[in-house]
């Protein structure tokens, strides 16, 4: 072999880290360390210049992080008492199949962005602040096993197109501020595809429809109805005893003006 392959050849393999540890990545890591604060210091090797290479094959010097043939394909960075918000340069990390990011203090919105990660298999945002709405345009990770929002303060409907996940079969958005009718296609799914129970949708004010109790959620409570028809019904019979003791009262009093009158005309004898 000539010495001038021999170089090419070494250029090449001394490439191969960077090739490797792809630039998308070290732009992910970037953005999302800066959208990030760590009151607790635990995120402390959460560095820029560790970001450049943050994978050496299956391993990762980066708390949290899990790679594969050099890419990040899993974040865990739940329970640390992170806040700030979710970068939308989440979407860099173009091999990540899990994102946890639960039981933090994160708010903001869920970032639509995040319909670039199609190979992610598991979201897990709960029990943060999360606010606004959860965009329809998950629907893109046609991988998405697992979609966990409970315990945060997501607004607006639950939209009907996560349904057509097939892949779906963990779903919770429990105790927000969600509002409209559950999907059908959640609720009802046909053929083999997991159905999910009331448990998934609880402790939302304003969301109704099955799995959900009837009345829940969008009216009162059987309870409350019968409560109030019991009020009712003592105040409707409180009203109408008062009606007629006022009546007699009345009465009695014109009888006794008539008896006066009759007696002052009737004659002495």
């Amino acid at each position: 072999m000539e010495v001038g392959s021999v170089v090419l050849v070494w250029w090449w393999i001394s490439l191969i880290p960077r090739i490797l540890s792809d630039p998308s990545d070290e732009a992910c890591l970037t953005n999302l360390s800066k959208s990030l604060e760590d009151p607790n210091k635990l995120l402390h090797n959460w560095k820029e210049e560790n970001f450049a290479k943050p994978c050496n094959d299956s391993s990762s010097n980066l708390r949290g992080a899990i790679c594969n043939n050099g890419r990040i394909y899993k974040l865990s960075l739940n329970n640390l008492s992170l806040r700030g918000t979710i970068s939308p340069f989440l979407s860099n990390c173009t091999n990540l199949q899990t994102l946890d990011l639960s039981s933090n203090f994160l708010t903001g919105p869920i970032p639509p962005e995040l319909q670039s990660l199609v190979n992610l298999a598991v979201l897990n945002l709960s029990s943060n602040s999360l606010q606004g709405v959860i965009p329809p345009v998950l629907t893109m990770c046609a991988y998405l096993n697992i979609i966990d929002l409970h315990d945060n303060l997501l607004t607006g409907p639950i939209p009907q197109q996560l349904g057509l996940l097939v892949r779906l079969s963990a779903f919770d958005v429990s105790n927000n501020r969600l509002s409209g009718p559950i999907p059908a296609s959640l609720s009802n799914r046909s053929g083999n595809l997991p159905r999910f129970n009331a448990s998934s949708f609880l402790e939302n004010k304003d969301l109704y429809g099955y799995p959900l109790p009837l009345l829940r959620n969008r009216g009162l409570s059987v309870l409350a109805i019968v409560g109030i028809g019991l009020g009712s019904g003592l105040a409707s019979l409180v009203l109408s005893f008062t009606g007629v003791c006022i009546w007699l009262k009345f009465t009695e009093r014109k009888m006794a003006l008539e008896e006066g009158k009759i007696s002052h005309l009737m004659p002495d004898y």
